[in-house]
């Protein structure tokens, strides 16, 4: 009998006869890693929706009464110059009164033909490198110092709350998902401990035999990879078909890349292999 096949004999062993055992940890593997396949899709998925709102943000610089129509292409110059800054479209006043009837439904500025109250301003947009709270404050405050400008409004305290939350949710994603590997691990662990002491006794008897400690502890790393990555690759399965059921409104569902989802799985297998030889670790002593 070739070593392999032994190993592999050993293997299918293991698994017949401790089904249960193998199953549930399989199944509970498999919950835990559910678990964490959701977070990361509910991670990427908001990161989107994110991202999405920070390229609506714009920065409303508003032009002072006094300030003549003959400067204004100077200072929409001097703002596209201005880093970060992506695009600048200027508002007349003719255009702030359209808008204005188009989100009112109606023209509250009827009888002013001659007259119009509204501010001309300018509409800034940043490149997506450059939208967070700490680059738009500096922009703004070099944007206020330029002659001409009345008034400068951007979304200050959503920019920062947001920002604030974004890094809540990156704290808890790494604690969380720290806790559910670990858990996954121990998991695994004790599984193939219960399954190895089952067959205690027939390790002695292989070690009085002349069999090496490395033959007599493959078919328990290879069944911790196995259970790991058949798990890792059921949990992903799931959530693919259920993406498919699956319809958010208004929101885009956002999976991870194949790429990353196969480094994940081959990750669970190593990190079950690890387990297996932690289960097996005393008997090999």
């Amino acid at each position: 009998m070739t070593r392999t096949t032994h190993v592999f004999r050993e293997l299918r062993r293991n698994l017949i006869r401790n089904p249960g055992t193998a199953v549930g940890s399989f199944l509970s593997l498999l919950l835990l890693l559910l678990l964490f396949d959701l977070y990361w899709v509910a991670a990427k998925t908001s990161e989107h929706f994110y991202e999405r709102l920070l390229g609506e943000l714009r920065m409303d610089v508003y032009v002072s009464e006094e300030t003549a129509d003959s400067l204004l292409p100077s200072l929409e110059a001097t703002f596209a110059s201005i880093e970060g800054v992506r695009s600048v479209v200027f508002v007349s006043r003719q255009q702030a009164r359209d808008e204005l009837r188009r989100l009112v439904g109606t023209d509250l500025l009827a009888g002013y033909d001659t007259i119009n109250p509204l501010p001309r301003s300018f509409v800034l947009q940043f490149s997506p490198e450059y939208l967070s709270a700490a680059a738009i404050a500096g922009s703004a405050e070099e944007i206020g110092m330029q002659a001409g400008v009345a008034e400068v409004h951007y979304s200050r305290e959503w920019l920062q709350k947001a920002e604030t939350t974004r890094a809540t949710i990156l704290k808890v994603g790494v604690t969380l998902g720290a806790l559910i590997l670990l858990t996954a691990l121990i998991s695994s662990i004790n599984g193939i401990r219960l399954s190895s002491r089952a067959r205690a006794i027939g390790f002695q008897q292989m070690r009085l035999l002349g069999a090496g400690r490395f033959l007599l502890g493959i078919p328990f790393l290879l069944e911790g990879m196995l259970i790991g990555g058949l798990s890792a690759v059921c949990g992903w399965l799931l959530i693919f078909y259920a993406s498919r059921k699956v319809s958010p409104v208004q929101i885009d569902l956002v999976l991870p890349a194949i790429r990353q989802i196969a480094g994940f799985c081959a990750a669970v297998a190593l990190l079950g292999m690890v387990s297996g030889y932690l289960g097996i670790r005393k008997l090999l002593r």
